[in-house]
């Protein structure tokens, strides 16, 4: 179809395989701010994915107005509001991450361990854009987090109060409501994450996402691994095929920069990997003297 050319002609689609020694360590990069209020809402299996969307502030299915849930600082330039959850994964372990490191599946950290599935957080540009619809083939208009799910005894909290209502949502048109959810609670426990420039991951593959890709997993357990994987694409009368492998394979990052705030050099000094830096010794001459502005001008 014309309207998802981007996603063959495209030169900035996700994912993307995030080789170490191309990150750049970027100082400037804030930590990534997202209210912890908790939210109610709607867990959907659209035939395609499972997807918690947010309730409209103004017509909550609770019968009262909820706050809205902003995500701002990291990258980010402007105010993001929360939207909704993509929930990603593969029928079987060897497969269900998108983004990638050096090849690997996340966490960077432990490289050689196998993703089982992933979330995506989405929320859209609201100083700029009315919704979400109107945000998504905008300039700016879309910040997407993505987190890694790895195999766990314990699952995160948050997760878990989705895989509770997978069973409602078996068959594809099923959705059930979701109450007083912290989006917040469901990111790791790290300040570190990759950023780049890049797009939707599903048709119309709309180049106007920026990525944050959290450098910690979350954890989900085999009972809600498995129970994601018994969902189905279609109704109960004709089920058609599980629902998983909702995932698209890694795309050229064609000389884009992917940023990090995770600062290498530490690691250089263990023989850890040669990473680019934004540091630099900048001096201005003023009336009173030299003023340096920044750090040091190195390779880590």
């Amino acid at each position: 179809m014309k309207e998802w050319s981007l996603c063959n002609k495209g030169r900035r689609q996700s994912p993307v395989n995030l080789e170490p020694q191309r990150l750049l360590f970027d100082p400037n990069l804030r930590i990534l701010h997202i209210d912890k209020h908790r939210i109610s809402g709607t867990i959907t299996n659209t035939g395609h994915s499972v997807i918690f969307t947010a309730d409209n502030e103004t017509s909550s299915a609770y019968g009262t107005p909820q706050i809205p849930v902003n995500l701002t600082g990291g990258p980010l330039s402007y105010r993001y509001r929360f939207h909704e959850i993509h929930v990603h994964y593969g029928l079987h372990d060897q497969f269900g991450s998108e983004h990638s490191v050096e090849g690997y599946t996340f966490p960077a950290e432990a490289r050689h361990a196998t993703a089982q599935c992933f979330i995506q957080i989405f929320g859209y540009n609201s100083q700029l854009y009315a919704n979400f619809s109107d945000a998504l083939y905008r300039a700016q208009g879309i910040v997407g987090v993505a987190i890694l799910l790895q195999l766990g005894d314990l699952s995160n909290p948050e997760l878990r109060m989705l895989t509770d209502q997978l069973e409602r949502i078996r068959y594809g048109g099923d959705e059930a409501p979701v109450r007083r959810i912290s989006v917040r609670d469901l990111l790791p426990d790290t300040e570190h994450y990759m950023t780049y420039e890049g797009s939707t991951t599903a048709p119309a593959c709309y180049e106007t996402v920026t990525w944050i890709v959290m450098n910690k997993p979350i954890y989900i357990t085999k009972q809600q691994l498995h129970a994601l994987r018994r969902l189905m694409q279609g109704g109960p009368d004709h089920p058609k095929a599980p629902l998983g492998n909702n995932f698209r394979p890694p795309q050229p990052l064609l000389h884009r920069p992917v940023r990090t705030n995770i600062d290498f050099r530490n690691k250089l000094e263990k023989g850890g990997k040669i990473c680019a830096t934004m540091y630099k010794d900048v001096h201005y001459k003023g009336r009173r003297g030299w003023v340096m502005w920044g750090k040091k001008d190195n390779i880590l």
